[in-house]
């Protein structure tokens, strides 16, 4: 039986923190160990720098994600974890096609469309104000990093799904003009994927600045679960779960039995202190394996980047035949 071909992308901008554990990052461990398919995990330097200009910034962010990843038990030798801009077999296909995807297509973008709708609501007298290249043609880097290695399943929130077949849309017009050279691609939406909520009981998101860190000090990590909000029911008054921040993220954490548990206690009237205690041992406890191999990887950068180098170098064994392929197949070749 054949392999599938997956591919996951990891923006290089910001800190893990445990929404991104839960929605993303662990299932995507899990995946890794897969032995019957083919797993690729990138970092997005280049995508990161579309919104971040901040060069530290971006180069920070890479080590602690790649650390993050290798922390959590990533299987490097089954699955291929690489860099971006260590393959520029990507940014090459990205031209190729840059030339063959209309205009009209990216100016769906939903990203595009928000921020030229904020700049209309707001009787900006030019709609494209503040939207570089970047942002306009981010569906195609994003379809180059996908057709590169023939991936069949990108998986990806509900929010990337157009990307993902404006990448079904760009291969299918480059396949009609120069023949049939990349696979369509499919998004797999994982309709259970679990979402966690903030400090502040909306999503948790780096854009509200209501995250907590994965890998936050045992001490931080407790002062921010104690941040939490909840509501002014007193110890010993029944608790509804439903829609409760530090309910929620503890059953993303928990057995069922945990959480049956938990949820009898809320019955009961347990109080928002021991709650929160109860939350901040199940997360420490979880996390503490993982926080000590990650802050002993980010203390050897050195290991990190051979980590990447290996991976590129498994990448670009796919990348770079294939792409003196479709050089050939555009025309662009040496005359003897």
């Amino acid at each position: 039986m054949q392999k599938s071909t997956i591919l996951t992308g990891i923006t290089t901008t910001g800190t893990p923190h445990l929404g991104n554990y839960v929605g993303a990052i662990r299932p995507a461990i899990q995946a890794s160990k897969d032995p019957h398919a083919n797993p690729f995990y990138f970092l997005a330097d280049y995508h990161a720098l579309i919104k971040c200009q901040e060069p530290e910034k971006v180069r920070q962010s890479s080590l602690e994600i790649a650390a993050t990843w290798l922390a959590l038990g990533l299987d490097t030798k089954n699955a291929t974890f690489y860099r971006q801009s260590d393959v520029p077999e990507i940014m090459e296909l990205s031209w190729m096609l840059t030339c063959v995807a209309s205009k009209g297509l990216m100016n769906r973008a939903h990203a595009y469309k928000a921020v030229v709708a904020e700049n209309e609501a707001t009787a900006n007298t030019d709609p494209d104000k503040g939207i570089n290249m970047g942002l306009f043609s981010y569906p195609i880097l994003m379809a180059a990093d996908i057709l590169i290695f023939n991936a069949n399943k990108v998986p990806v929130g509900k929010d990337q799904i157009q990307h993902i077949e404006m990448a079904r849309d760009i291969a299918a017009r480059f396949n009609h003009i120069y023949g049939e050279h990349f696979a369509l691609p499919e998004a797999i939406v994982d309709e259970n994927a679990s979402t966690l909520a903030g400090l502040d009981g909306r999503k948790m998101s780096k854009s509200y600045d209501n995250t907590i860190p994965l890998f936050s000090p045992e001490k931080k990590l407790k002062k921010l679960i104690n941040k939490i909000k909840t509501n002014s029911l007193e110890p010993g008054e029944p608790k509804d779960p439903t829609d409760c921040t530090l309910f929620s993220t503890y059953k993303a954490f928990a057995s069922e039995h945990e959480v049956a548990n938990i949820r009898q206690r809320y019955a009961e009237g347990i109080a928002w202190g021991e709650m929160k205690k109860v939350l901040f041992e199940k997360i420490n406890d979880h996390i503490a394996p993982a926080r000590d191999r990650y802050e002993a990887l980010i203390l050897e950068p050195a290991h990190i980047e051979q980590q990447l180098q290996e991976g590129a170098e498994k990448a670009r064994a796919i990348s770079a035949p294939f792409l003196l392929e479709l050089r050939k197949a555009v025309g662009i070749q040496k005359m003897i």
